[in-house]
């Protein structure tokens, strides 16, 4: 007696199973083979490329990895990790601009993706514009309270844009959790100073 369709559901979810582990320890080409195991059992589905992708981008294999992630995305619009993909390879080819338009749209799909945070501050930060990184790492920390790392962020960029008191405010909050934050240390010394003196550029 064959059930042909739920031994495929099976088989794809035990091959997607096995691939995320194996990507996970780092066994990148036995995990390429059960994605790709996994597309072909079912081609409508957007997670093995993503994996596929995830790979090839591990590889520097990155005409790879953009066909995956936009493979990904025609088969689901809505796949965060397709646009994390899609922005992380605008990164590493230095197109600013797509990788802040990639990296919103996941977060608009995700607000909780750290991975995408990051991006959009790289890309942010050579692009010289902030206030949209600012408002999602604000509601990243509203869901998230007490990051060190995002408070840190969110702290750095309030000086780009010359909000003193805000950034002084957010340094002090992350010295009341972590007394021996030297580098929060150091940049309210910094802030202070700039409150105190402002510096004319």
């Amino acid at each position: 007696m064959h059930i042909k369709h739920n031994d495929t559901d099976l088989d794809f979810q035990a091959l997607q199973e096995l691939a995320g582990n194996l990507l996970s320890v780092g066994d990148l080409e036995k995990a390429e083979k059960y994605y790709e195991k996994a597309a072909q059992l079912d081609a409508d589905h957007a997670t093995p490329y993503v994996g596929i992708g995830t790979i090839a981008l591990h590889k520097n294999r990155l005409d790879e990895a953009l066909l995956a992630f936009k493979v990904a995305r025609r088969l689901d619009p809505n796949c965060c990790q397709a646009y994390e993909g899609l922005g992380k390879i605008a990164l590493k080819n230095k197109n600013y601009e797509t990788a802040i338009e990639m990296y919103l749209k996941c977060l608009e799909l995700d607000t909780d993706n750290l991975n995408a945070l990051l991006g959009l501050f790289q890309a942010s930060s050579q692009m010289g514009s902030f206030a949209k990184i600012i408002h999602y790492l604000q509601v990243y920390l509203g869901m998230h309270p007490g990051d060190v790392a995002v408070m840190f962020s969110l702290a750095t960029l309030y000086i780009k844009e010359n909000r003193y008191e805000k950034s002084k405010k957010m340094l002090q909050d992350i010295l009341a959790v972590c007394p021996d934050n030297k580098d929060a240390e150091n940049l309210l010394e910094e802030v202070k100073q700039n409150l105190t003196t402002p510096i004319s550029i």
